[in-house]
């Protein structure tokens, strides 16, 4: 049975997560999540399991002070890499081991921002299929909500444990 849920000290790179099994996220400014709220192996849009990750924001954040001055916003490219963290944590909480690493994603859009204004951010990524060959392979859809409202989707998203 996975664990349903972990918390950022969980998803430090220097702490277990589950017995012996130790994740590897991006540290320092770059973990975009501060927490697990859902995960299961079952279940989302195909049934093959699914992730929910948050990450909170506050005005001052690294990025808002260079993206852009005068309007700050969140860079996307950072939203869809969240979508990859969690597809990390989905990965290894099935027990698979390795460095995980992005390879790709097929269809991206972006219909809203990540202002200073909002004040949670949600990651939810639904698992289409897992492929171990050599590498453990994950390609999933994932969708970002600002406060509850969708603001990015990104489809065939592959995500690997190298």
């Amino acid at each position: 049975m996975l664990q349903a849920s972990f918390s950022k000290e969980q998803l430090s790179a220097s702490l277990p997560i589950m017995d012996d099994l130790k994740m590897q996220l991006p540290q320092g400014e770059m973990q975009l999540l501060d927490r697990v709220v859902s995960l299961s192996d079952q279940g989302g849009l195909y049934g093959r399991g699914e992730v929910v990750a948050e990450f909170d924001i506050h005005p001052d954040l690294w990025f808002f002070k260079c993206h852009f001055p005068g309007d700050p916003i969140m860079p996307g490219c950072l939203g869809i890499d969240a979508l990859w963290q969690t597809m990390g944590v989905f990965l290894a909480s099935k027990g698979h081991v390795g460095k995980c690493r992005a390879l790709g994603v097929s269809d991206v859009k972006f219909c809203g921002e990540i202002l200073p204004t909002v004040e949670k951010v949600r990651f939810h990524v639904h698992i289409k299929r897992i492929i171990k060959r050599g590498m453990t392979l994950a390609l999933a859809d994932g969708f970002v909500y600002a406060d509850g409202e969708e603001i990015y989707s990104a489809r065939n998203l592959k995500a690997a444990l190298i």
